[in-house]
């Protein structure tokens, strides 16, 4: 099972970037795991929101494969307590699926091409918080459900 994230715009500020870098070494130890960072649009203020969405989509897209299961991370989405999410994931990994994608969209959320090719979207917090800490929030999540599902002693209840 491979774990793709797939983001727009890089992590510009160091503190958080340090922080990826600990989780993403922390669940290659479990898993193979992909960042992606698509550049954001440039030049694009004068565009309206939903033809901004359409721009982002057409640089999403095509990270996607056919065997792909597409998670949107969407505060519009299903919350799940981290123990539910490893139990989601343990799910998805025993299903046979080869690739999960997880996918952070721009500030005005996604595409309905987007959402048409999701099987799932996934809310880490009703509260709205920066492209760039929804990574790193991400990949703590991801790393923790990891652990969860192997019994070791990073989550308490």
């Amino acid at each position: 099972m491979k774990v793709k994230l797939v983001a727009l715009g890089k992590t510009d500020e160091p503190y958080l970037a340090e922080g990826m870098k600990e989780y993403e070494t922390r669940i290659r130890r479990y898993l193979t795991l992909e960042i992606v960072e698509i550049p954001g649009l440039k030049n694009a203020s004068h565009l309206g929101k939903q033809e901004w969405k359409a721009k982002e989509a057409l640089k999403i897209l095509p990270f996607f494969s056919p065997d792909d299961i597409i998670i949107l991370l969407d505060e519009k989405g299903k919350e799940m307590t981290s123990v539910e999410f490893s139990s989601f994931l343990n799910h998805k990994f025993s299903s046979g699926s080869k690739n999960l994608v997880f996918v952070i969209g721009g500030p005005y959320g996604f595409d309905e091409s987007v959402k048409k090719k999701a099987h799932f979207r996934l809310s880490l917090s009703q509260m709205t918080f920066s492209h760039q800490m929804v990574r790193l929030f991400f990949l703590e999540q991801l790393y923790r459900a990891l652990t969860i599902l192997r019994n070791e002693a990073y989550h308490h209840e």
